[in-house]
């Protein structure tokens, strides 16, 4: 947790007066609600959309509420959806053509005003998401406009995770639970005898000039240790962890490994872990048209390396069994991305080991490989 100097605390209150400010000054506030018998992350209007004594059990391939009596607003781990699906939508429209009377053609980029977004609630591990998604789509030489006009809008308010879920494993991966660089506010919920409130923390002076507007009171040095304890309690109760080895190395010296047809066995390259994660970001197009075939338009969607036309050549597909494609998406992710993007594509959120229909958990499979290394180098066969 940050101990920053303009720290001060809120009750509920304090925290819908939050979500007015930030609507009064022209953003569309995101933040979890209860819906559909999941948290979810949709317009908030009021505090009182927020999931109040909610919280949620996980394990691989399953999801549900439970109620929890507490009444804690962010006592819940990450739902199925991410940050991703505002800032880099899952369909976006890139140009349309008209066809002229005289047989030319008017093509118009898209250039639609980017929504002014306020997220309420980004975990640490989104956090980190969002940092690396910032990365991948704004750095380089080939920058996306789309999802830069988003992001450059976007009023990120933070919430350190005090409960993870049994498939959390942000520790492993150096991504929480305490939150890093890149919000504007972060609070850490605290319900003990001193009532319910939330130590907040500005990181930008827009933070701190949201923070001034708030009903709040100078942080105690009881509501700092509360909110302290509370976050290092989380980082001891991880549900998951990677092995405690360089996974750049684990997955490079295991491509050949058996694990990798034990999970291609269970895998139905449906995509699932790639739609929930929140730094996958490949896409494709889509051109469609009118029945006058006078009006076209070109549309990107998110695209999933598991979809067998990924890879497709004039010859096949590159990638034409399970097991490669989910090999290729966890060497990827785990590995790969650093030679890329100088980081690991993955930020321990566990939300592809609840979302997989037949429950394959990507820190089973990276312990399997570890130990199947282990075994093979012991009896002298050398890395698989």
């Amino acid at each position: 947790m940050t101990d920053g100097n303009s720290a001060a605390v809120i009750d509920k209150g304090g925290l819908s007066a939050l979500i007015a400010v930030l609507a009064g000054r022209g953003r569309t506030v995101i933040g979890p609600t209860v819906r559909d018998g999941a948290i979810v992350l949709a317009e908030l209007s009021s505090g009182a959309d927020l999931p109040y004594g909610w919280g949620v059990e996980l394990e691989a391939g399953v999801y549900r509420l439970r109620a929890r009596e507490d009444g804690a607003a962010f006592a819940h781990s990450a739902g199925p959806q991410s940050w991703k699906t505002f800032l880099h939508p899952p369909r976006v429209r890139e140009w349309s053509a008209e066809r002229t009377a005289d047989g030319g053609l008017v093509v118009t980029a898209d250039a639609s005003v980017p929504p002014s977004y306020a997220f309420l609630g980004v975990r640490p591990c989104d956090l980190r998401a969002i940092a690396i998604q910032d990365r991948v789509l704004t750095g380089g030489s080939h920058a996306d406009p789309a999802y830069r006009g988003r992001r450059e809008r976007a009023f990120l308010v933070a919430v350190e995770c005090t409960e993870p879920g049994a498939t959390c494993f942000c520790v492993s991966m150096g991504t929480g639970p305490a939150v890093g660089p890149g919000y504007d506010l972060a609070l850490t919920e605290v319900l003990d005898g001193d009532g319910h409130r939330f130590l907040v923390r500005a990181g930008s002076e827009e933070g701190e000039a949201v923070l001034a507007e708030l009903p709040h009171r100078p942080a105690d040095g009881a509501t700092h240790a509360a909110a302290h304890d509370r976050v290092a309690e989380a980082a001891d109760r991880m549900g998951r962890s990677m092995p405690p080895v360089d996974l750049r190395t684990l997955m490079r010296e295991t491509l050949t490994a058996e694990r990798w047809d034990d999970v291609a066995a269970r895998c139905l390259t449906c995509g699932n872990c790639t739609m929930v994660c929140p730094t996958c970001f490949c896409t494709s197009t889509e051109d469609v048209t009118d029945l006058t075939g006078d009006h076209a338009e070109r549309w990107r969607h998110w695209e999933s390396c598991f979809d067998l036309d990924f890879s497709h050549l004039p010859t096949g597909p590159v990638r034409e069994s399970p097991r490669s494609r989910y090999r290729q998406w966890a060497t990827h992710k785990l590995g790969t991305w650093f030679d890329q993007f100088g980081s690991s594509g993955c930020v321990g959120c566990g939300r592809c080991i609840v979302w997989c229909p037949v429950g394959i958990d990507i820190t089973e499979e990276a312990h399997a490989l570890d130990r199947e290394r282990a075994a093979r180098s012991a009896g002298g066969a050398g890395p698989p």
